[in-house]
């Protein structure tokens, strides 16, 4: 497939060279060479974007990788869309593979959806289409007006289960929070596996408050209130002490997230697990973020081994703790823009993937 020739163009808007392996290795499946771009910042640190060949009449990807300056990323991502559509490019489609403030995508308080905010950024700009990978929430894609792909990184996770770690059939994957129970789910019947489910952990602020219905003032203003109109209030939430429901004594216990940044929460998870007899204890998500110290955390802890995608660069932190492994998602990636290009179904990469997937 010629980059010229079929009408097709990819570029990596990240200007961040540890950002661009994933571009390299798609385009590498592709049989194309990556298009020429410049992307750098000014002094002033203004971003600035040159495109440095015709787009007219073409298929344009964007492939845009999350690193630690999310915001400059985002806007490398929105000039470079824009600068597309001003030079007449007949599609553009973005392949972000971690959508960036997924997490902030429901009302909490007076806060405001970013992800919202940030889906019409891009379709303000120019996109057409957009191709990612395990959105934080799947609602997420009703924040567009353009066509969402949201593609799965599991049947790579799995596959790396089955041939990674040994004797998996004495395994048994956990959930670190009810709220994670779907995924564990998924994986556990895939796997013809048992699940555990630990509850009781402390609350975190994903949790805490998720819509806008805690917004008004809990202090009441009594005097603003006829006592005939009294509105009962909530009980408050109190979690009990951490309990595991299912057995993982003498069992590999297989922790299973969509994002792993702050690695508190799993680390208590971990410890937990231990006392309750698991003999190996292995993490997987699909995004390894893993901010701050969470490297020395991980090297630190009771977890054996933390299993992320390549969706965001972490080498840096594989240096930093010889436990994390990364599983190769390009393959799906560059099938995705094979199909879109040459204008054929998607449906085969959703395959066996169920409403609650």
């Amino acid at each position: 497939m010629n980059a010229t020739k079929g009408g097709l163009v990819i570029f990596t808007a990240n200007s961040n060279p540890s950002c661009m392996e994933l571009g390299r290795r798609i385009a590498e499946r592709l049989g194309v060479e990556m298009g020429k771009v410049q992307v750098y910042q000014e002094a002033n640190r203004e971003t600035r974007v040159q495109i440095q060949e015709s787009v007219r009449g073409k298929d344009v990807f964007i492939i845009q990788t999350v690193s630690k300056d999310v915001n400059t990323v985002i806007m490398e991502l929105l000039i470079m869309v824009y600068a597309c559509r001003t030079s007449c490019a007949r599609n553009i489609i973005g392949v972000i593979p971690y959508f960036p403030y997924s997490k902030q995508c429901k009302m909490r308080k007076r806060g405001s959806i970013v992800s919202k905010l940030l889906a019409s950024m891009m379709c303000k700009a120019g996109l057409t289409h957009l191709i990612t990978m395990d959105l934080h929430q799947k609602e997420i894609q009703g924040f567009f007006n353009i066509p969402v792909d949201n593609l799965r990184a599991s049947p790579f996770l799995l596959q790396y289960i089955q041939e990674e770690i040994q004797d998996y059939r004495n395994a048994v994957i956990v959930a670190k929070s009810p709220a994670s129970a779907k995924r564990a789910q998924s994986f556990a019947e895939r796997l013809r596996l048992g699940i555990a489910v630990i509850h009781g952990e402390a609350q975190d602020a994903e949790s805490d408050l998720v819509d806008g219905r805690h917004s008004p003032p809990t202090v009441k203003n009594v005097g603003a209130i006829h006592p005939s109109m009294e509105i009962p209030r909530l009980i408050p939430k109190e979690k009990p002490p951490i309990t595991v429901v299912g057995d993982v004594g003498g069992r590999i216990a297989i922790i299973v997230d969509d994002i792993i940044d702050d690695v508190d929460s799993f680390l208590a998870a971990a410890e937990t697990l231990k006392e309750r007899g698991a003999y190996k204890i292995y993490v997987m998500a699909t995004h390894g973020i893993l901010s701050s110290d969470a490297p020395q955390l991980i090297e630190d802890s009771a977890i054996d081994e933390v299993v992320v995608t390549n969706t965001i660069p972490h080498e840096i932190q594989k240096l930093q703790c010889p436990k994390i492994k990364t599983v190769d998602i390009s393959m799906i990636l560059s099938e995705a823009i094979r199909r879109i290009h040459n204008g054929e179904s998607m449906s085969y990469l959703f395959r066996n993937i169920g409403v609650d997937d």
